[in-house]
């Protein structure tokens, strides 16, 4: 019985060392810039809707735009 958790274990870290090297090159393990930023972007959009970001970007554009207008 110990032996089965062990192999899940080691099973869970291949698997999770496979998730983290999604986008990663082969040879030197970097990732390319458009899959960090895929991987980013929706959290970013996700806290700044919770936050409350999206309104002040809003706010902020109008009033731009109101200064723009003169």
């Amino acid at each position: 019985m110990a032996d089965t958790a062990r192999r899940t274990a080691s099973r869970v870290q291949e698997r999770l060392a496979a998730l983290a090297a999604v986008g990663t090159r082969p040879g030197n393990g970097h990732r390319h810039p458009l899959v960090a930023a895929a991987m980013v972007l929706p959290l970013a959009v996700v806290l700044a809707v919770v936050f409350g970001a999206v309104d002040m970007m809003a706010n902020q554009a109008s009033s731009v735009a109101g200064l723009l207008e003169r």
